[in-house]
């Protein structure tokens, strides 16, 4: 159990955190030293991040359990039509999302707000994608959020799925969504973004007057949260996703 008193390093929990990643196992709430504020976290996930070496330009986006948005970098990231494949292990879980991809910078502002318009105006491209998780943490972010986002949110690996209609921005909620492992049915049912609007965390962050000036370049590509919740792949094996019955996206986990 970590010592209660013991002073904050977010290099020693990034530490930690790739050294358990790297030997596939967990580590309970109790057994980390906390950050107590978004800055401490957000100094271990850098650190965690450059002891993966993450080098691609691709993000999800969520929100805090009191409402300030958040980041973290996707890895490993591959693009769909290359053969995709994600390594598997016990726990892992799977989101189907939509992803996007930035025509041109969103600078932050100091005054007045992006719309969802501008922001749509700013997206180049739509993609169908899909996220896997597998914290290091025992209990996720059940205990402590500030933990989980030092831990990359439990990101495990992205596939960048093909391009879809932009309008899918608009409609993604309500259509009809299968998902299946090895041909048997693990999700079919309609879309449904926690928040409906799959742009709205991301409006969020774009707007967040504290988020680094590096951020929201032309280029990243940046999902937008699940489609699906988060379902528990109890075997490796190849995924398939159908979006409206028409776009497939086929992908393997081993």
């Amino acid at each position: 159990m970590a010592d209660p008193a013991a002073v904050f390093d977010p290099r020693a929990l990034a530490s930690k955190l790739h050294a358990l990643h790297r030997a596939g196992d967990q580590a309970p709430t109790s057994a980390f030293v906390l950050p107590t504020d978004l800055r401490h976290a957000m100094n271990a996930q850098n650190f965690l991040a450059a002891d993966e070496a993450i080098s691609s330009n691709a993000w999800k986006v969520t929100v805090s359990p009191d409402g300030q948005a958040v980041t973290a970098p996707l890895h490993p990231y591959v693009q769909g039509d290359s053969g995709a494949q994600i390594p598997w292990r016990r726990g892992t879980r799977f989101e189907a999302e939509i992803a996007v991809r930035l025509g041109h910078d969103l600078p932050t502002r100091a005054n007045a707000d992006y719309t969802r318009a501008e922001l749509v105006d700013a997206i180049s491209v739509v993609h169908l994608g899909a996220e896997f998780l597998v914290s290091a943490i025992e209990e996720s972010g059940k205990i402590s959020f500030l933990l989980f986002l030092a831990d990359r949110l439990g990101n495990s690996g992205y596939v960048l799925g093909p391009s879809i209609a932009k309008a899918v921005l608009d409609t993604a909620s309500g259509t009809p969504l299968l998902v299946t492992l090895n041909g048997q049915s693990i999700y079919d049912a309609p879309a449904q973004h926690p928040k409906s609007d799959v742009l709205s965390w991301l409006l969020d962050y774009a707007n967040d007057k504290l988020r680094p000036a590096t951020s929201l370049k032309a280029g990243a590509v940046i999902t937008t949260g699940s489609l699906c919740g988060a379902i528990e792949l109890l075997t490796p094996g190849k995924l398939e996703i159908v979006f409206d019955g028409t776009t497939r996206f086929c992908l393997a986990v081993a």
